[in-house]
């Protein structure tokens, strides 16, 4: 049995596996990826870390307190997502002094070319409507990955899986009924909430594009293939969809590259905000 999954009899998928269980057993040699395993979860990772750092910004913003707390609430789970994964990551990564990159390590003293996340995530927020076009996809293709994660012979990834989609089960459910009521609503919102669907939808595709590393971990039982969640993906969207009168947007799909650290102009000001405080104070605590 490998090292990364020696500890399967302990970590089971169901349990609340904490960042910080995942951190200790990367510190004490009970889990320790492989070079694949932690470049695909360094992926997953910098994916939920982007997009919680996207939805804090509604804080105080979004149009009704109710709403405030929710997108807040999903950006902390987005969060605690991004920590296990990161933290995880970290295990088959070193800093100069040889001790393996925490979760801080990876978030906030990377640069852009380093981040591995799809470009979907990155994009602005724009308005509420843009928004809930960008959670609803992200929604529906997490729920499904993580589902189909939770499987994986790798333990630790099948853990934070079995966590993370019992959290985004919930985030569906939001972001479908915000489009059945925006798409149903005055002729404003309707209006807004197709034009939140065709700025976000050019960037989908990239969420469903196999490379040479998902190929071998999916080989191996390890990862999820991006490809084979794109037709249950489509059955689940337009079923909402439908729902709400609207047709999948027709538009070309953007280039991508955020696997391989090809972002757009965005990521960068998001990372500028994000890691200022680390950087400027760097091994502060309070």
């Amino acid at each position: 049995m490998s090292e990364a999954n020696a500890s399967a009899t302990r970590i089971t998928p169901g349990n609340a596996l904490r960042p910080e269980d995942i951190a200790l057993e990367v510190r004490t040699g009970l889990a320790k990826p492989t070079e694949d395993t932690a470049e695909y979860a360094l992926r997953l990772g910098d994916d939920a870390l982007i997009l919680a750092q996207r939805l804090g910004h509604w804080i105080s913003r979004a149009p009704e307190l109710e709403e405030d707390i929710a997108l807040g609430n999903i950006a902390l789970d987005e969060l605690g997502h991004a920590r296990s994964f990161l933290s995880y990551a970290g295990g088959a990564m070193t800093n100069d002094d040889g001790s393996a990159r925490s979760e801080d390590d990876l978030a906030y003293f990377r640069r852009e070319h380093e981040f591995r996340s799809v470009q979907l995530f990155e994009q602005p927020n724009g308005d509420f409507a843009a928004t809930i076009a960008r959670q609803f996809v992200v929604s529906y293709y997490q729920f499904l990955l993580y589902s189909r994660l939770t499987e994986s012979k790798d333990a630790t990834l099948a853990a934070i899986a079995a966590k993370a989609v019992k959290e985004v089960d919930y985030h569906r459910d939001h972001a479908a009924q915000w489009v059945l009521r925006l798409a149903g609503g005055t002729e404003e919102s309707r209006k807004r909430m197709i034009h939140g669907f065709r700025i976000m939808w050019p960037y989908v595709e990239e969420l469903f594009r196999d490379d040479d590393l998902t190929g071998r971990l999916a080989e191996a039982g390890i990862a999820v293939a991006p490809s084979s969640l794109k037709e249950d993906f489509d059955r689940l969207t337009g079923e909402v969809l439908t729902e709400a009168g609207l047709e999948v947007p027709d538009v070309p799909a953007a280039p991508g590259g955020g696997r391989q650290g090809k972002h757009s102009e965005h990521l960068g000001y998001i990372l500028a905000e994000m890691q200022v405080l680390a950087r400027e104070h760097p091994g502060a605590s309070w």
